[in-house]
Order: C-alpha cells, then sequence, then structure tokens
C-alpha cells in the first residue's frame, strides 16, 4: 500500500509498506545538486553530503557510523546534477533509530572547523581519483561540451580551489538556501507502519522551519552545443563519447526512447554491442545511454577502444546512429525491447531500497508516484513508428564528441 502525506512545514513523505519483507529503506531526497551552483562555489553540494557525517549535536563521526553498524544497517549517500540523497537500509525493527539518526545527520550536523578541514582532504582525494577514472571522466568532459558554462556542465565533485576555500559559514548558508522543505521529500519503503512512521517523522522533520524564503534560480534550460572536446591523457585506450540532446523528465516519449535505447545500446543483444563488440573485437565496453533533468536530457554512446581503431569506431557508431535515424527499429526488436525493459522494471523492484528510491525521485522530480502498472502500460502502447520518430529527431541531430586518452584534434567529419 502506498501513500503521500505532507508534514506540517511542508517536507512532503512518500510510502509503500510490504508486509513480506524484513527491511525497510528510508531516504531524505533535497532537490538541489551541482545545478544549483556557481562557478566560485561548484563542489558545494557534494561538499556538504560529505559534511552530513562529520559529527552532529549527539553523535562525532564515529559513533554515527557506529549507530548503524551496531543495527546491522547500511547508511549512505549521493550527490547528483539536480539532487542529492542520504539513505539508510535497516531491518523492519530498527527504523526509528535509521530515521532518528538520518533526522540528526540533516537538521543538527555542527560543521565543525577541524572536521571541515580533514574532509577537504578526502574530496580533493576523490577528485584525483576520478581524475584517473577516464570512464568516468569522459562523462564530465562531455557535458561541459554540451552544455558550457551552463551549470549542468559543472563536474559534481567540483574544483580542487574551490573545495580548499569553502568554510562553516558557506555551509551553513547553502543549507539554508537550498535545503528547505519545498525541496524534501522522505521516501520509505519496507516493513514498517505507515501510521507510526508518520509520527516519527512529523516528530523529528515538522517542527523544523528552515528558511523564511526560498527561491529557485537556476531553471534556464541550457542550449546544447555540438563540438569536439578532448582530454589528452595517457591511458591504454581511448574513452568516447559521443552525444545529441534527449528528453525531460516527465516527456512522454519517454517510453519509446527507452526502447530506442535498449535495442541501440544498452543490451547484449543490441546493435552496437553486436557489431563493435562481437562481430568487430575493437571494444570491451559500448553502451549507449540517457539522462534526464527537469527541462532537458541527453542522449548518448560510450565507447573505450585502442587509439588505432579510434576512427573506425567513430564512423561504426555513427552508421549505425544513422541506419536507425533513418529506418528506426524492427517488430521484433522492440518487442524484445518491452519485455527486457519490464523485467528489468519488476526485477528491481524486488529490492526495497530500490522501491524507496523509485518513490523518492518520482515526487522530487514529477511531483506524483508513478505506479508501476502505469509504467508498464507505458512501455506496452510504444509503437514502431513511435520509436522511428523519436529516433529520427534525437539520432539524426548533429553528435557533440567528447574523448580521453592519447589522441589529440580529434573531431567529427561533417
Amino acid at each position: 500500500m502506498s501513500y503521500r502525506k505532507t508534514l506540517t512545514n511542508g517536507v512532503r513523505v512518500v510510502g509503500e509498506e510490504i508486509s513480506a519483507v524484513r527491511s525497510v529503506s528510508i531516504g531524505i531526497w533535497v532537490f538541489t545538486g551541482s545545478r544549483n551552483e556557481e562557478v566560485r562555489n561548484n563542489g558545494i553540494s557534494h561538499f556538504l553530503e560529505h559534511m552530513l557525517f562529520k559529527g552532529t549535536q549527539r553523535y562525532s563521526a564515529r559513533e554515527l557510523a557506529e549507530v548503524f553498524d551496531g543495527i546491522g544497517g547500511q547508511v549512505n549517500a549521493f550527490t547528483s546534477k539536480e539532487y542529492t540523497c542520504f539513505y539508510a537500509k535497516v531491518l523492519d525493527q530498527h527504523f526509528a533509530i535509521a530515521a532518528d539518526t538520518l533526522a540528526e545527520m540533516l537538521l543538527r550536523s555542527t560543521f565543525a572547523a577541524e572536521e571541515i578541514e580533514k574532509e577537504k582532504n578526502v574530496v580533493i582525494e576523490e577528485i584525483r581519483m576520478y581524475e584517473d577514472t577516464p570512464d568516468e571522466l569522459v562523462m564530465d568532459v562531455l557535458a561541459s561540451q554540451v552544455y558550457g558554462s551552463h551549470p549542468l556542465g559543472y563536474t559534481i565533485l567540483g574544483l580542487e580551489e574551490n573545495l580548499r576555500s569553502f568554510s562553516r559559514y558557506d555551509l551553513g548558508a547553502y543549507v539554508k538556501q537550498r535545503y528547505v522543505p519545498q525541496n524534501v521529500v522522505i521516501s520509505i519503503a519496507g516493513n514498517f507502519s505507515a501510521a507510526l512512521a508518520l509520527e516519527k517523522l512529523e516528530e523529528q522533520f515538522g517542527g523544523k522551519t528552515f528558511s523564511a524564503k526560498f527561491a529557485d534560480s537556476q531553471v534556464v534550460a541550457p542550449k546544447f552545443i555540438v563540438g569536439s572536446s578532448v582530454k589528452i591523457k595517457e591511458t591504454e585506450q581511448v574513452h568516447l563519447c559521443l552525444s545529441t540532446p534527449g528528453l525531460a523528465v516527465g516527456d512522454s516519449r519517454l517510453y519509446a526512447l527507452v526502447l530506442l535505447n535498449n535495442a541501440l545500446g544498452s543490451s547484449s543483444s543490441s546493435r552496437l554491442f553486436q557489431e563493435i563488440r562481437e562481430e568487430r573485437g575493437m571494444a570491451y565496453s559500448v553502451f549507449s545511454f540517457h539522462s534526464s533533468y527537469r527541462d532537458c536530457g541527453m542522449f548518448g554512446v560510450y565507447a573505450a577502444t585502442s587509439p588505432e581503431h579510434v576512427m573506425d569506431t567513430l564512423t561504426l557508431i555513427r552508421g549505425i546512429c544513422q541506419d536507425v535515424a533513418g529506418n528506426g527499429l524492427t517488430e521484433s526488436e522492440i518487442r524484445k525491447g518491452k519485455e527486457q525493459v519490464k523485467g528489468s522494471m519488476m526485477l528491481s523492484l524486488e529490492s526495497t531500497s530500490s522501491r524507496m528510491s523509485r518513490l523518492g525521485k518520482n515526487e522530487l522530480m514529477l511531483g506524483r508516484e508513478v505506479p508501476l502498472d502505469e509504467s508498464i502500460q507505458g512501455i506496452e502502447q510504444v509503437q514502431v513508428q513511435d520509436v522511428k520518430a523519436i529516433a529520427a529527431e534525437i539520432l539524426a541531430h548533429p553528435m557533440a564528441l567528447a574523448a580521453v586518452g592519447p589522441v589529440a584534434n580529434l573531431h567529427l567529419e561533417a
């Protein structure tokens, strides 16, 4: 049984009771990420995520870790372009402890000066580790290329010089600006009592007024910039990304795009995987992907190949995309894709953490629950001509290129 409730201060709570399991997952979703930053404070959303684990009025950083270890639970967090999530998965009998501790972290973190300085070094090492991970680094190069100076082009981890400048005041000011009731969703899934959970959450979160005013200034959609961006790096492979504009969250054509993505490059029987890896042996990793934001999206293809195969790989990718743009997919590909996508959706919901994530993201990004039956129906209703139309729109668009590796002057021929 699913439910939706708004606490007295405006924080939204969504949940799904599942009596057949013994776990419960709880997530606190905040509608803020690197998109809501400026050049001078790029990285503060992610740094704040770290700092909420570094001590509160009741607990030291070590004691916070011991709380969850002591109940056999899991706790973590992540930051994206548009939101930040703090979550825990525990045995059902420990729900109250998990909720209390997450509330303590979110509402009563102290941001002690010594902890800030230590954590700066930790995040700087994370940035350096990222620089040594070219398959992830190329995604940042791609975002910078296609979105330019728009905040969606910023890296989530931020810049080392920014990290070194952050102060306790900066963190507090950002919390007051962005961690406000309109921006917060609490999602729960698993074996718990909705009535008791709402009582507990009202006690912990309902009385918090946060700041008096809230204005979301970062809502301008970016322009998609076609061009090439190469980061020269001494790696064994060249990591490539080709990209075109995609679809925003909530676009009714996303179901057709999901099926297009599945057949083009997100499954082991997809055209890109079969042609480039299985038939030609040019890459170990090759796939297509789609990222949706509140007002835009990005469709892309990633491949990693040896320097001598770069141009052949690019030619193959573009040829496959152009073929699908002109001819669409076959009925067989779409029928198979529907079963794969439906199976993936339903199998993922056997996890309470996946159900919690689905509830939280849908409420945060769409303002409503999207029942599984609605998603299944949306997939089933896609026709061959729907996929052909979205393929012609997206894959025929001029492509942007990003690359990381031992190459220079790499670009796409018209």
